[in-house]
């Protein structure tokens, strides 16, 4: 029984890894070529060569270390290149450029003051 539930962890981090991997060869598919540049980052095409190799690795080679490394790359891309590129392209969340957590849809919350 034990066993049965490692495995069904293991299987469980490995599709997180994955699904990870697939999302950030996404982001960087789409991310337009000169916004990596704007950004000072690696070229588009050295992304999407770690992250392919790295989905490849998730689904053909499944050695735990080979995931860890692609998945140290695929975090970095996240969270590292992807705001870049966002700022870079003037994407941001929802749609808004600038603007803090306390605005409200019709500008700054300030408490009531």
């Amino acid at each position: 029984m034990l066993l049965a539930g490692f495995s069904t962890f293991l299987f469980l981090l490995n599709l997180a890894m994955l699904l990870i991997a697939v999302v950030a060869l996404f982001i960087a598919v789409t991310a337009r070529e000169d916004a990596y540049r704007a950004a000072d980052k690696q070229t588009k095409m050295f992304w999407l060569i770690i992250l392919g190799v790295t989905v490849a690795v998730n689904l053909l080679v499944p050695m735990l270390f080979l995931q860890i490394a692609g998945l140290v790359a695929s975090i970095v891309f996240m969270v590292d290149v992807r705001p870049a590129l966002q700022q870079v392209s003037g994407g941001g969340r929802g749609g808004r450029r600038g603007g803090s957590s306390s605005d409200g849809p019709y500008g700054p919350y300030n408490g009531g003051r």
